[in-house]
């Protein structure tokens, strides 16, 4: 880097070389992480990872910590690194995106006048709420409230049409829950949860003004509300399956199935351009919504929507009101023993709130061109691999191979960041409220929805920022987007070996792909239309070839927490995708052909452990049991074990017998990408 830099009187101005420090080199598996005196053939996970997770006990502000959250406390110094250089600019152009960035920042930091106003910005809504007289006014109402960012009965707004994706649809959801799944309401193991939740709703309701007795009252009525909306509710596995979801009616047949609630003033109230028909999720939840609003008590209805503003609001409140939402929400649900800091916190709104502009600003510093050249090649030679796999797949006729493959073909890929950056010129962000500020951000990100409605599809658009740790496939856009920030160590180490990388980002790229031809993408076609380009008799094998995955994971306990394989079936298929696709595309490089081995360990070897690091992970044994219970994700242990004992190159690496934990007979491992 070279700077220009005046010199003392006389002398002129001259490029001076700026000395840089050494480059820090990241191992390309870090031994000390490992635990050799595992036997990889009884517990791969404990073998790669075990001294890490002993050296590494959760921090006390988090319930789940690994090599993601590594990553994200590294991207957290980077990020603030960039706040505190712009916050300094006290000369900041009002309107400016250094402006915003820093007075969002500052004003979340501010905890002395946001103590000072306590629930005060949250009574024009309690006014607003109060003044309801007929439930008549409820949709009318609820469209304000929905606009503003508070929830409450469902959940509408525009969406990809998944069976005509060149246009944006409005869907309707069901939603109004304040526990994490239905379940939490109906099952008898969860009433101690739903105990807890009663006295939470009641501390809050006296945090913001109602007396003990009153507000005991209160939270029995929202609890007995929810319960109501949660037996009418789709179960979690079902919400997987597009086709379940995807039912389309006009407004007047949606108005026909709810006659006591008034749709157009709930679309009008929340913003939407007129439309003439929209997606109901979930039919059978929105015709019994119609029956819970008028069986169910007005001054409860109120209470509802009043403790839905306060759930809504209390992170962005007082301390009173923050700490007693954590300590249910955090501690209680998932074990989390202290909250985390202010500034990581306020640091992570800013980030989300302002990505894309704190992101243009990550790329510029973070993330060098060589990067995404090197992530390009990845991509090409795991497309390539793929392409190969269904080629040669046994199970699947011509026809369908000849689909699968051109929706291959379509797939857009996206790395690191957007070609254009998103504008944030009508966005208003001041150093007086956060309450305000992030409002002003809700009512800004209403705006861009709604207006997706009357536009075409933006296939530029990223629904990730740049600076966060994660990757997505998008089956409406047939696309998978790779953000800078997951593009470090472990996953991805421009100095580590092929194996390494092939193992970690390329198992990642794989899992993306493969989520194009999971049990619900391929549902897809290379358009991202919900389509079917089945055969029926291949439709039929894929089918039994998933639920032997099924069953492989329904089988596994982590601490005693059954896994559901069918809620995971979606993030399975892709994980073990994801490994046969990059092991094939790592086979493909010289260094593979060498099968020279580093630090005794073969190219093999060395895929695997890179594999295992990267789902490293320390959990506490409420996110456990919230986890099995509510993700389509597995928990890492079995996204390691469980997947890995599907993989026949890995047994070959490893020297797995039949008495060993790890080995699954040929006839029961899951063959299917």
């Amino acid at each position: 880097m070279m700077i220009l830099s005046t010199m003392a009187a006389g002398c002129a101005q001259k490029a001076v070389e700026t000395p840089q420090p050494e480059k820090e080199i990241v191992p390309a598996i870090d031994l000390s992480n490992m635990d050799t005196t595992i036997n990889p053939a009884e517990d791969f996970f404990r073998y790669a990872n075990n001294n890490w997770i002993k050296n590494n006990p959760i921090p006390e502000e988090y319930s789940t910590y690994g090599a993601f959250t590594e990553i994200d406390q590294h991207n957290e110094i980077l990020i603030q690194d960039i706040i505190d250089e712009v916050s300094k600019d006290v000369n900041a152009v009002q309107g400016s995106v250094a402006q915003k960035i820093r007075d969002f920042y500052n004003a979340g930091m501010d905890t002395v006048a946001i103590d000072e106003r306590g629930y005060s910005e949250l009574l024009p809504y309690f006014e607003q709420i109060e003044a309801l007289e007929d439930k008549a006014e409820l949709a009318a109402l609820l469209g304000d409230l929905h606009k503003n960012g508070f929830g409450g009965f469902f959940y509408a707004g525009p969406s990809l049409d998944p069976k005509d994706a060149e246009h944006y649809i409005m869907h309707l959801y069901q939603g109004g829950l304040s526990l994490t799944d239905r379940d939490d309401y109906l099952v008898e193991e969860s009433q101690e949860m739903r105990d807890k939740y009663v006295e939470h709703v009641a501390k809050m309701f006296q945090l913001t003004g109602t007396d003990s007795i009153e507000a005991a009252k209160k939270a029995q009525g929202i609890l007995a509300l929810e319960t109501q909306l949660a037996k009418n509710s789709m179960s979690r596995v079902d919400r997987r399956d597009p086709d379940k979801t995807y039912n389309m009616r006009s407004v007047e047949e949606l108005q026909k199935s709810t006659p006591n609630f008034k749709w157009n003033e709930y679309f009008t109230n929340a913003g939407c351009p007129a439309f003439d028909n929209l997606n109901v999720g979930m039919p059978d939840f929105v015709a019994a919504l119609d029956k819970v609003i008028l069986n169910t008590d007005l001054n409860t209805i109120k209470d509802y929507l009043r403790w839905k503003v306060i759930h809504g609001s209390a992170s962005l409140l007082s301390h009173d009101l923050d700490e007693e939402n954590f300590n249910f929400y955090g501690n209680y649900l998932y074990g989390q023993e202290v909250q985390q800091p202010r500034w990581r916190r306020i640091l992570g709104s800013t980030s989300d709130c302002l990505g894309e502009a704190v992101g243009q600003l990550y790329v510029e510093k973070h993330f060098p061109a060589e990067a995404k050249e090197r992530m390009l090649n990845l991509v090409g030679n795991l497309r390539t691999a793929l392409g190969e796999r269904i080629k040669n797949l046994d199970w699947m006729s011509d026809e369908t191979k000849a689909k699968a493959l051109h929706k291959l073909d379509c797939f857009n890929v996206k790395i690191g960041y957007p070609n254009k950056w998103k504008d944030y010129s009508k966005l208003e962000i001041t150093a007086d409220s956060y309450f305000q500020n992030l409002h002003n951000y809700i009512a800004f990100e209403n705006d861009i929805d709604m207006a997706r409605l009357s536009k075409p599809v933006d296939k530029e658009e990223w629904f990730m920022t740049p600076q966060t740790v994660n990757a997505y496939y998008s089956p409406e856009m047939n696309e998978i987007v790779f953000p800078a920030a997951i593009l470090q160590p472990p996953f991805f180490n421009m100095d580590a070996d092929d194996a390494v990388n092939y193992g970690g980002i390329g198992v990642v790229i794989g899992h993306e792909m493969t989520h194009g031809f999971d049990d619900q993408g391929c549902k897809y076609d290379e358009n991202g239309n919900l389509n079917n380009w089945w055969t029926e008799e291949d439709a039929t094998k894929f089918a039994e070839r998933t639920q032997q995955l099924v069953k492989l994971f329904d089988e596994f306990q982590v601490r005693g927490n059954q896994i559901n394989g069918q809620l995971t079936l979606g993030e399975n298929i892709a994980d073990l995708g994801g490994l046969n696709i990059a092991w094939d595309a790592y086979q493909m490089t010289e260094e593979a052909k060498a099968n020279q081995s580093i630090d005794g360990f073969t190219p093999a070897q060395r895929f695997f452990i890179s594999y295992g690091t990267i789902w490293r992970n320390n959990s506490r044994d409420k996110y456990i049991e919230r986890q099995v219970k509510t993700d389509v994700h597995s928990p890492a242990e079995a996204r390691v074990n469980r997947t890995l004992g599907s993989m026949p190159h890995f047994y070959e690496a490893f020297d797995i017998q039949p008495e060993n934990a790890m080995y699954i007979a040929p006839e029961e491992r899951a063959i299917i990408w």
